[in-house]
């Protein structure tokens, strides 16, 4: 594996957990560390020239995010996304999402420059995992001033098992163009001040991407 990891002499404790979390992040969503691999400590600790503490640290923050399985027997190893996985996420994005948005709209406080901005990056990257995340901060910056705090701490748990979930549908042929399409319908309504367009946009976007995902997945397991 390449990481390109800084000089550890160079980095505090801290700053070393963040960048092999940030670096294995980057390689599970771009697909460099596929489904089941197994993270070893002693292996990732000697190719980021760092202590095991800092990899420990980030394999079970990486756990948290739902990115990483942990378990006594197997030790830590890439999750793998299945359509089971798929339907559970998306589910819960469908019930609470839509909402959140429509509530942003209607509070007014949406970013719409920078939502428009991360399209546009979107757009230009060539990289999936880059474009996977910058979707995500799409999404984000939709429902992120909805007025509640704890509705939008439940979504952003979501953030990086949806990017994961996204990048894998991408292998599988479901394309970005359509998704760039929603995205900006979504983003008209919200710039016009229609909250209940945005949240039916917002909610027949995840419905559709749900069904895709989840039925080519569902045929890739089977």
């Amino acid at each position: 594996m390449s990481h390109a990891a800084p000089q550890p002499s160079a980095m505090a404790p801290m700053s070393r957990t963040a960048h092999v979390l940030e670096s294995l992040r980057w390689q599970i969503l771009n697909g460099t560390l596929h489904a089941g691999q197994a993270l070893v400590e002693a292996e990732l600790a000697r190719a980021f020239g760092v202590s095991k503490t800092p990899v420990r640290e980030a394999l079970k923050t990486l756990a948290g995010l739902g990115l990483v399985t942990m378990s006594e027997y197997r030790g830590a190893v890439v999750r793998s996304v299945d359509y089971e996985m798929a339907r559970a996420v998306f589910e819960i994005r469908l019930l609470l999402e839509p909402q959140a948005v429509a509530m942003a709209v209607a509070a007014g406080n949406t970013d719409v420059a920078a939502a428009r901005a991360a399209l546009e990056r979107a757009a230009e990257t060539d990289d999936d995992a880059e474009r996977s995340l910058i979707n995500r901060e799409f999404h984000r910056l939709t429902y992120s001033a909805c007025g509640n705090p704890l509705l939008v701490t439940m979504l952003d748990d979501l953030r990086d098992q949806t990017a994961l979930i996204t990048v894998n549908a991408w292998r599988y042929g479901i394309t970005w163009i359509h998704e760039a399409h929603e995205h900006e319908a979504i983003l008209d309504a919200i710039e016009s001040g229609d909250a209940e367009r945005a949240r039916e946009l917002d909610e027949n976007h995840i419905r559709s991407f749900t069904d895709d995902v989840v039925t080519r997945l569902k045929e890739h397991d089977e």
